[in-house]
């Protein structure tokens, strides 16, 4: 699933909650957003 950050307020924004498929932050309704990085950090091992 993809998940969406406001860029002036910081919050998550599951695509389920924006209202009627337009493009605005539920929060502080700003309209523009970015797609969330995952929370996930890859370690690899140096050689």
């Amino acid at each position: 699933m993809t998940l969406y950050r406001c860029v002036n307020c910081k919050q998550r924004i599951n695509p389920s909650e924006l209202v009627e498929e337009r493009i605005q932050c539920t929060y502080c309704g700003y309209r523009i957003l970015e797609k969330a990085r995952p929370e996930i950090v890859h370690k690899i091992k140096a050689r």
